[in-house]
């Protein structure tokens, strides 16, 4: 993989510098040859410069290594030129900081030992010059890391805080959805509560006061329509979609042909079986279209299943619905899922019960069981 084009321009420019105080170095023979080595070396010490940011730590590595080498050729030093300082200040902006003062330990101990092997004459204040340039690198590498992990904690702070002030405002919409629903049903709960009156009134007179049974169906029926009225402009509030279907017909187990196509075209084989037919009351029919669909949903995104069997049963006193794969289950399953508690809510609603989890061998079945009166 081809190195940032700034690096390689800085690795290409500190070997030419090296290449070039190297080349003068050798000028009438004087290291017999050498400096062929010395060559090797500087590019050695330089050219991996180019990848520092992906491995700083075996850049510095291999960067001293040809330091060593370089000084056995007993060339001196400067001629290794400036470029120890990059990988130097590099491991400590991209490692962390005790890999920096590693670092930087393990410069001045070559430097030392460099100087050592070349037995030059180097002043004591030219050494401890050098191990000042070198901790400063390391002091500006480290303090470039320490803003560069500022920088992002910040950010996280701010996504963090963005996320917040999200979910404050969902909440405060569910709050006022709930306060919207609790007027919803005190005006329909009165409404139904004249109309209850009112028939039993004109129940009462039909016979005796056409009149006022006339009166009495009038006001039910005015009743009925200011409710419904009301449901409407309401209930628009309450939707979350704003798709234009907000009067669609609500689905019942009719439209299981469009779950299981869902299915399919994820990849997971399903058999429906339905046994028995009878008329069901609204509400119920969704609910337990809520079960099938939460349950396949699941099935799609976690289970990692193959294959899935959903079954419909009428039986004489309720509806068994079932929904059996042969997967891991949803990943919350055991723990109280959000799905499975919202299908468990669904089902006690109409005094049912709900089942849910692994099952004995592979596998994990939705099992929901709905109470249904004889003349339904």
């Amino acid at each position: 993989m081809w190195p940032p084009v700034g690096d390689a321009l800085l690795a290409g420019a500190l070997a030419f510098v090296g290449l070039s105080i190297v080349a003068g170095f050798d000028e009438g023979g004087r290291y017999d040859g050498a400096s062929t080595v010395a060559t090797v070396a500087v590019l050695a010490h330089t050219l991996p410069i180019a990848y520092r940011r992906r491995a700083p730590r075996m850049v510095l590595g291999v960067s001293l290594a040809a330091g060593l080498v370089y000084a056995a050729t007993g060339l001196p030093l400067v001629g290794l030129g400036p470029a120890v300082l990059v990988p130097v200040y590099t491991v400590a902006a991209e490692r962390s900081r005790r890999d920096g003062i590693v670092g930087l330990v393990a410069a001045i101990g070559v430097m030392l030992l460099a100087d050592a092997i070349v037995d030059s004459t180097t002043g004591l204040d030219t050494l401890v010059g050098n191990a000042v340039v070198l901790g400063a690198a390391t002091v500006v590498g480290d303090g470039a890391r320490r803003r560069r992990d500022l920088a992002r904690e910040h950010a996280a702070r701010a996504d963090a805080l963005e996320q917040a002030q999200a979910e404050l405002a969902r909440q405060a919409v569910v709050e006022e959805r709930l306060r919207i629903a609790r007027e919803l049903h005190d005006v329909v709960a009165h409404a139904m509560s004249v109309v209850a009156v009112q028939a039993g009134t004109g129940r009462v007179v039909l016979d005796a006061n056409p009149d006022e049974a006339r009166a009495a169906f009038r006001v039910i029926e005015e009743q009925t329509r200011g409710a419904l009225d009301e449901m409407r402009r309401l209930l628009g509030v309450l939707r979350d979609d704003t798709s234009g279907e907000e009067w669609a017909p609500t689905p019942g187990l009719g439209d299981l042909d469009r779950l299981v196509a869902e299915t399919v075209a994820d990849g997971v084989s399903v058999d429906v079986r339905v046994d028995g037919s009878r008329r069901l009351p609204a509400g119920l029919e969704l609910a337990a279209f809520r079960v099938v669909q939460e349950a396949l949903t699941n099935v799609r995104k976690h289970a990692g299943a193959r294959h899935v069997a959903v079954s419909v049963a009428h039986g004489p006193d309720g509806l068994v619905v079932e929904v059996v794969d042969d997967g891991k289950g949803p990943p919350s399953a055991g723990r109280g899922g959000h799905g499975i508690a919202g299908m468990r809510e669904r089902v006690a609603m109409y005094g049912g019960e709900l089942m849910a989890g692994p099952r004995a061998d592979v596998g994990f079945a939705v099992r929901a069981t709905f109470p249904v009166e004889s003349g339904s």
